[in-house]
């Protein structure tokens, strides 16, 4: 609030103000979370980007920092990136964090505006630490048993996706016929402007190699739930080996993304494609 207060009294535009938020906030979290380099030994990091979560976080927590532990030992962090929150999303993570002694693992940073999931998932990403550096939603559509497939793939790949489309895939429940048709239309309409290849580039989840990671967080340019295509395309272009391994996903009914929403990143996503041309 006082931030806004002196924009307005210096009549500084709203661009820069919000660069200069987001500016302070990773400042607060690089002096919490101050750890030298040479301290920092960490297979994995996992970016959860949240909007009012309240009801989903805790659970999602738990059952990744568990899973995590008993996979990864000390060895992985857990980021939530509060995006534009009304609830006490940050509050929940800090105190889960603390509860548990588990604030060298279970970080989280608070954006106050609106700054998009795909740039919040970025934000995520220039603060993680790990060899690898993936992110899933917060309702857990992608169990941690199914986000470890993505990691258990790696090789020598540079990314590893998630997908509903692909063979061996299965979503639970099945997806009625008004959800499933406009996501097949989307893949197919993404595949024709970028020719990327895969059947699902949308699904939450995805993890990329250390360096692949940083190299997005340099190029991206699409911040909303089109975000997925701007980096996989990314990859395209720079040769990126990428996988899709098809995983088990739990369909939720209370999804934020709504038919509009498609439709405008239908529309922002042709737009970006003219601009590439």
């Amino acid at each position: 609030i006082i931030i806004l207060i002196i924009s307005i009294f210096f009549n500084i535009k709203q661009s820069n103000v919000h660069i200069f938020i987001i500016k302070f906030e990773v400042f607060k979290y690089n002096h919490i979370y101050k750890t030298k380099d040479y301290e920092i030994v960490m297979k994995i990091s996992l970016i959860i980007p949240a909007y009012d979560e309240k009801k989903n976080i805790k659970g999602a927590l738990e059952r990744y920092s568990k899973f995590f532990k008993l996979k990864f030992k000390e060895d992985y962090e857990i980021i939530v990136v509060a995006n534009n929150c009304k609830d006490n999303t940050f509050e929940i993570v800090k105190n889960f964090a603390k509860i548990n002694k588990s604030t060298k693992k279970i970080k989280a940073i608070n954006f106050p505006g609106y700054i998009g999931k795909g740039k919040a998932v970025m934000e995520g990403f220039k603060l993680a630490k790990g060899d690898y550096i993936g992110f899933v939603d917060t309702d857990e559509s992608t169990s941690p048993e199914n986000f470890f497939k993505l990691y258990k793939n790696k090789n020598n790949f540079d990314g590893i996706i998630a997908s509903r489309r692909k063979k061996g895939a299965l979503i639970i429940p099945r997806r009625r016929l008004s959800k499933s048709l406009p996501s097949y239309i989307f893949n197919k309409f993404v595949n024709f402007l970028f020719d990327l290849k895969f059947k699902d580039t949308q699904c939450g989840a995805k993890i990329f190699k250390k360096n692949t990671a940083k190299f997005l967080t340099k190029n991206y340019t699409q911040t909303g739930w089109n975000f997925d295509v701007d980096l996989l395309y990314l990859c395209k272009k720079n040769n990126l080996k990428i996988l899709e391994v098809p995983i088990i996903w739990r369909e939720l009914e209370n999804s934020k993304l709504t038919i509009m929403a498609g439709i405008i990143s239908a529309l922002k996503i042709f737009k970006y494609r003219l601009k590439k041309f």
